[in-house]
């Protein structure tokens, strides 16, 4: 049984929301995160990121930086820059991104659920990089990432996202990469009794981005519940941000493969070890998979179609995956990559980039690209399911939630 709460949430006064909202903190280095937020001084990311707000010898996990993020929030809170809802409600946040739409439900999920198992992860995160948001949350006494959670889709929530919709938006805006944005607010105590209630009776939600957030959040809570012995289980720190999406509505991107060298093959010495396992076709154009156990690969200036060979589709959840297969077929004995997590040799780039884009890449510093076709939603169920763990960088969500729309306090 999953427990997905209405909360009161902290967002973006009506005419200023297009400019708070940003993109997750993680897109941007350092020297983008404060390039954006000169451009519009209003962005959420100068509390995502609050280095910006220093000079760059500032260590940006310094408490101070912290500490900046804290008093700007409750600033602006406090100057009018951010409204307090008074009753706990839903919001719908509606994507449109190329004319496909996409409605997440805005929520709390609960610290128990994603202990017990009820939200299940597929991917495992490393603990230097959930203390950043550890310190942010504890920092500024809120959550401001929501999670991005994925479940199959429900009728009765279905019903009522629909019906929320053909009531006036709260936002409706056009961020500058081209996604339409709307907000819709479900305050209705017989809706929000029946939400509650459909999901009181799913009892698999999964992570589909946000693992480290979404860990960083449960410590939070945990640590807070160390500090209230006395606590009851209700208290806002036993909840975290999430937007969760029907499983329906939701497309994934490949994640591409960069390989900085060819591990000191040539490439005509490269390319018979690649024929050795797959099926290879040459072509005179850039080419996109258009199935599964297909990838293209870019080598000395031209693509080539690989099919993965019939004997090698396994059945196992993870280890049938293409990008797996890809690993521990060629990626780990040809190449000698061994953990792509550490492994400075290879270099991962999201789908929406396109093709053009590995193509620059192996034109310039690269060896070899590989474009995968993309993992389905279905598959990170199974894996998930299994209690297994996907490889790094298999998954590709698009469009990126913005952060700063909805806030959390603890």
């Amino acid at each position: 049984m999953a427990d997905i709460k209405p909360f009161c949430c902290i967002r973006p006064a009506r005419e200023k929301a297009s400019r708070i909202a940003a993109l997750p903190y993680d897109v941007y280095n350092r020297k983008e995160a404060r390039e954006e937020v000169k451009r519009e001084p209003l962005s959420f990311l100068k509390i995502d990121r609050a280095e910006t707000q220093f000079s760059d010898s500032m260590d940006m996990y310094a408490p101070e930086v912290y500490q900046r993020a804290h008093d700007i929030l409750w600033n602006m809170v406090a100057n009018g820059d951010f409204v307090t809802d008074s009753r706990e409600c839903y919001y719908i946040y509606e994507l449109t991104m190329n004319g496909r739409v996409q409605d997440g439900l805005v929520a709390c999920a609960s610290v128990d659920d994603y202990l017990n198992g009820v939200i299940k992860k597929h991917e495992n995160t490393r603990e230097e990089k959930e203390k950043d948001r550890i310190h942010h949350v504890d920092a500024l006494n809120a959550q401001t990432g929501p999670i991005f959670l994925a479940y199959r889709a429900r009728a009765a929530i279905t019903d009522i996202v629909i019906r929320a919709k053909q009531r006036e938006s709260l936002y409706d805006f056009v961020s500058p990469d081209g996604i339409r944005h709307r907000v819709f607010c479900i305050d209705c105590k017989e809706e929000i009794a029946a939400i509650r209630d459909a999901f009181a009776e799913t009892d698999q939600i999964y992570i589909a981005d946000g693992h480290h957030r979404a860990a960083s959040a449960v410590k939070v809570g945990l640590l807070r519940r160390q500090q209230h012995p006395g606590y009851t289980g209700q208290e806002e720190f036993n909840y975290f941000l999430s937007v969760l999406f029907p499983d329906e509505q939701l497309m994934i991107l490949s994640y591409n493969r960069l390989v900085k060298d060819l591990n000191g093959h040539t490439p005509e010495e490269f390319l018979d070890k690649v024929r050795g396992i797959f099926d290879v076709e040459p072509l005179n154009i850039h080419f996109s998979p258009g199935q599964k156990g297909e990838f293209s690969m870019y080598l000395e200036g031209r693509w080539y179609r690989c099919r993965i060979r019939e004997r090698d589709r396994l059945k196992d959840p993870v280890a049938g995956l293409d990008v797996s297969i890809l690993q521990d077929k060629l990626l780990g004995p040809v190449l000698g990559i061994g953990d792509a997590r550490v492994d400075e040799r290879i270099d991962f780039v999201g789908g929406i980039r396109g093709l053009s884009e590995l193509k620059r890449r192996v034109d310039t510093d690269c060896a070899v690209a590989f474009a995968m076709y993309p993992t389905s939603i279905g598959e990170l169920f199974d894996v998930a399911d299994a209690g297994l763990l996907m490889p790094p960088k298999s998954t590709w969500f698009e469009p990126k939630l913005r952060s700063g729309l909805f806030i959390h306090k603890l």
